[in-house]
């Protein structure tokens, strides 16, 4: 009778094991849809307000380019050469500016952190209940 009881107990904590890891794996699912919700909507509303301020700042800067070619031509630089340096000059910059944002902008800076380590905490707590 003991022997059937422990084989029965045996079945139902593995049973339950199952159960229970099911439960977990869901749940972190949960977690990290959430979380990625989370950081989505982020990036939403960033990329808008960027967009904004880039508008804004490229009307600024047409004005402030034009004003620039003026005043060389005005100081006895043609208008050409005015011109000319001014562009060659804006262009260096967005070519810095180009190379810095795309070495800034790394796919991993989207992972899910905490999912990660709640998932490698999870795993360490299975495997201690299996010993």
């Amino acid at each position: 009778m003991n022997d059937s009881s422990d084989g029965r107990g045996l079945v139902t904590l593995i049973g339950d094991l199952a159960q229970q890891v099911t439960t977990l794996l869901q749940t972190e699912g949960k977690l990290l849809r959430s979380e990625m919700s989370d950081k989505l909507s982020k990036i939403g509303t960033g990329a808008v307000e960027v967009l904004g301020g880039a508008i804004c700042l490229l009307a600024a800067l047409m004005v402030l380019l034009q004003a620039l070619v003026i005043a060389l031509a005005n100081a006895g630089l043609g208008p050409g050469w005015s011109s000319l340096l001014v562009g060659i000059a804006v262009a260096v910059v967005g070519v810095v500016l180009l190379r810095s944002g795309a070495a800034t902008m790394k796919p991993e800076d989207l992972a899910p952190e905490r999912t990660q380590e709640q998932l490698k905490r999870d795993v360490r707590v299975v495997k201690e209940q299996l010993k």
